[in-house]
């Protein structure tokens, strides 16, 4: 471990996105041995001083802040992981890089376009490594997918649909606003299951599939008002509860997205199917180590969909863990981005979704929130190869 070089940690932020950032820097030292870079918990911040005590304690950071500017002053601090609500990722992310620090930022990158693009700048113009938690990438199941589309098993690609489902917002008792709650609350998330749940399935579509031309999107509020926990008053609900839009991928193919948290019965339903003239792919979190796939090309007595049990050491990021047939969980995921980011400080690359390329997946949900308000379509203004390319360059 002496031989190891640092990077020190300053992580602000201490609810579920704390803990599974947490979780990973700890482990992927264990998992990933052969890395030149170890994290170390140097500090993490939140508001309430004897909670984030707490929080340090459990996961073994060796200090506290309770205001971020003091802990991005810090010249013991290399980067500064985001893991706040949404409306505090732009000031944040901006004086970090403007500080020198490496950035890492919870999705979506920030509530809009506009609010993005500032952030885009800071870490180009600082020459910072920066990259965004769209974790789902790092499932092995979904990295083969990749493969196999990059490698052509799946020829010309006509249909990508994609569903998030949950149902934990149904009772109109529950308030909006607050520590736990603010992602009811459209000032602090900029929007419901769009900016929240759709982001993952847009990001993961174009890393697959490519850039999104153009939307038509309807949304929904079911709930129109509820009690704001910070008010203590009825207040107006902003966000969408539920979001459904079609699309045309730049390379000709046709996508639906489906999202809502009033999906009963779903805690955590994420899918995706895609269909090609040779073959057809598809996944389910619920069953995330394995991928379906179905070839056209087989002899036609045996044709028929299979299930490939992405647990060999040939499979991606699988040899980094246990012997074949046996699982890997939700957090794995977060260890394999902190292996690919510590690895692309060793090889000076980028890792990605950089903050140019999440700025992209923030042009669709934007785009698709207006198409639901004017009742049109909407081109997104995405330029996925060209986002790629410009980070690549960096």
């Amino acid at each position: 471990m002496s031989a190891k070089k640092t990077l020190r940690i300053g992580l602000i932020g201490y609810g579920f996105m704390g803990r599974t950032h947490s979780n990973a820097y700890k482990r992927v030292g264990d998992f990933f041995p052969e890395l030149k870079y170890r994290p170390v918990l140097k500090a993490v911040c939140a508001r309430n001083q004897e909670r984030v005590q707490a929080f340090a304690e459990q996961w073994g950071y060796e200090s506290v802040e309770t205001d971020w500017r003091a802990l991005i002053a810090r010249e013991d601090i290399d980067a500064i992981d985001i893991c706040t609500p949404n409306n505090m990722h732009a000031e944040i992310a901006i004086a970090a890089a403007a500080a020198g620090k490496m950035v890492l930022c919870e999705k979506p990158l920030a509530r809009t376009v506009a609010e993005a693009q500032p952030m885009v700048d800071a870490v180009e113009k600082a020459g910072v490594r920066n990259t965004v938690w769209y974790n789902y990438r790092r499932i092995p199941a979904v990295t083969l997918a990749k493969k196999l589309i990059d490698a052509g098993k799946l020829g010309k690609i006509f249909h990508y649909r994609a569903n998030f489902l949950q149902d934990w917002t149904i009772s109109p008792e529950l308030p909006q606003g607050g520590e736990g709650l603010w992602r009811l609350d459209n000032d602090a998330a900029g929007s419901g299951v769009t900016g929240d749940l759709l982001a993952h399935c847009i990001d993961t579509a174009m890393w697959l599939n490519g850039g999104i031309k153009d939307v038509s999107a309807v949304t929904e509020t079911f709930v129109k008002e509820r009690l704001h926990s910070g008010t203590g008053e009825l207040t107006k609900v902003g966000i969408d509860d539920a979001c459904i839009f079609h699309c045309h991928f730049e390379n000709g193919s046709l996508g639906v997205f489906e999202s809502t948290r009033y999906a009963r019965g779903h805690k955590a339903l994420n899918t995706f199917e895609i269909n090609g003239e040779h073959a057809s792919i598809r996944w389910d979190l619920h069953d995330l180590n394995r991928l379906e796939y179905f070839d056209h090309r087989d002899d036609p007595m045996i044709r028929g969909w299979r299930t490939i049990h992405v647990t060999d050491g040939d499979h991606p990021y699988m040899d980094k863990w246990w012997v074949p047939g046996l699982s890997i969980g939700y957090e794995h995921t977060f260890v394999h981005q902190v292996a690919d980011f510590l690895k692309s400080i060793e090889e000076q690359t980028i890792c990605s979704p950089t903050f140019r390329e999440a700025q992209e997946t923030q042009k669709v949900c934007e785009a698709v929130l207006e198409s639901a308000a004017t009742r049109s379509w909407k081109d997104t203004g995405v330029n996925w190869d060209a986002s790629r390319l410009i980070n690549a360059e960096h």
